[in-house]
């Protein structure tokens, strides 16, 4: 290991992070897949083994270690000791709690335990949102939309329910807006009115809607702007969007919560409706 990558070597998981999307244009595929779950997955990096972490992320134990060689670190141990690091301090894990929900000896897999299991899952997500949002960021997404003429609203599968909820919220703030969807198929149609004057909230989540990338990406081609709300750095959406969220969503048993996405939704609906009323968003 050189002298320099010793000296640049991230001690906290914010450098960390900076340090992996500073990289992620030039990250070979299977370490760009290892890093992308890394980012997404920060507490099973720091509570799994190496084993556990390889079958989720779908790679080779091998990748582990050369991800972490390729950051400059000497093997997966002291990598992973930075995503330990970030949970230090915290007054309790949820993890743990939904470890515990899932490894019930009893083998009664009860209606309460699921929900208690899923409303755990909701409180690690908004805990994260909490303590992860970026307020700055918050404030030019809500500005940019006010500003829109019109909001076109792009979501599809999981993603789904955010966006009608979007629709119905703004429409009830008189805030004019258009939910891209149509039995007859029409969806293009429909994005074809979208101009650089309007605005796009666009949700996608992995394994991402492919209709819904291709969307985005038409309408980033044409000048419209995209807000986007999605779940990594390594989203096609975060290179095609002005700005965007990254919302990471905890699961129990598989089954990921939309419980910060819907709270963002619900903040970016009242921002931009709050804005208009009082003057700081007028559209045009």
């Amino acid at each position: 290991m050189s002298e320099t990558a010793v000296a640049e070597l991230p001690r906290d998981f914010d450098g960390l992070r900076a340090l992996i999307l500073s990289q992620r244009e030039s990250l070979p595929k299977r370490i760009a897949q290892i890093a992308a779950y890394a980012l997404d997955n920060p507490d099973e990096i720091a509570f799994g083994t190496a084993a556990s972490i390889a079958v989720s992320a779908g790679v080779q134990p091998s990748t582990l270690i050369r991800f972490a060689q390729h950051l400059g670190f000497d093997g997966f141990t002291s990598l992973q000791a930075v995503f330990r690091e970030r949970l230090r301090g915290r007054n309790s894990s949820y993890e743990e709690r939904l470890a515990m929900l899932r490894g019930g000896d009893d083998g009664a897999a009860g209606n309460h335990r699921i929900l208690d299991g899923l409303l755990t899952a909701s409180r690690k997500s908004l805990d994260m949102m909490s303590r992860t949002l970026d307020e700055a960021t918050l404030d030019r997404a809500i500005a940019v939309l006010a500003r829109a003429e019109t909001i076109h609203i792009l979501a599809r599968r999981r993603s789904y329910p955010v966006a009608s909820y979007l629709a119905y919220a703004l429409g009830k703030l008189k805030v004019r807006n258009q939910l891209i969807e149509s039995a007859a198929g029409l969806d293009p149609e429909m994005i074809a009115f979208a101009t650089p004057k309007d605005a796009v909230i666009v949700v996608s989540f992995s394994p991402y809607a492919p209709a819904t990338i291709a969307d985005a990406r038409g309408l980033a081609e044409r000048g419209v702007p995209l807000i986007a709300i999605t779940d990594s750095a390594f989203s096609p959406l975060a290179g095609l969007a002005k700005l965007w969220f990254e919302v990471a969503e905890a699961d129990f048993g598989g089954f990921r919560t939309l419980a910060s996405t819907m709270a963002l939704a619900m903040a970016l609906a009242v921002g931009i409706g709050e804005a208009r009323r009082s003057g700081h968003g007028t559209p045009g």
